[in-house]
């Protein structure tokens, strides 16, 4: 995955509470970081083989992705407070 923005990839699925959880915080900083980032969401179900691409055996979980390499992992859940300050440093 190739952007001149960073893109933060969420991996969830219908089955996980936890990711249901998180989403609001996604979909939130993903209005607030319009034009700055990429957001893009991952259903393993549908996707079965792009977990294993990324080595993702856990959910949620979230990857940033800046100049095609990860360059940032979360496992599990997360506030949308301290999900911006993850994302900050990768905005450049």
């Amino acid at each position: 995955m190739k952007s001149q923005q960073p893109v933060l990839v969420d991996f969830w699925a219908d089955w996980c509470a936890p990711c249901k959880t998180l989403m609001p915080a996604v979909e939130a900083v993903a209005e607030q970081f319009k034009g700055r980032l990429r957001v893009g969401k991952v259903n393993v179900e549908e996707n079965e083989h792009v977990p294993f691409q990324y080595n993702i055996t856990t959910l949620p979980t979230l990857l940033i992705i800046k100049g095609g390499k990860v360059s940032e992992q979360r496992v599990g859940l997360i506030s949308r407070d301290n999900l911006v300050k993850l994302i900050e440093p990768h905005l450049g």
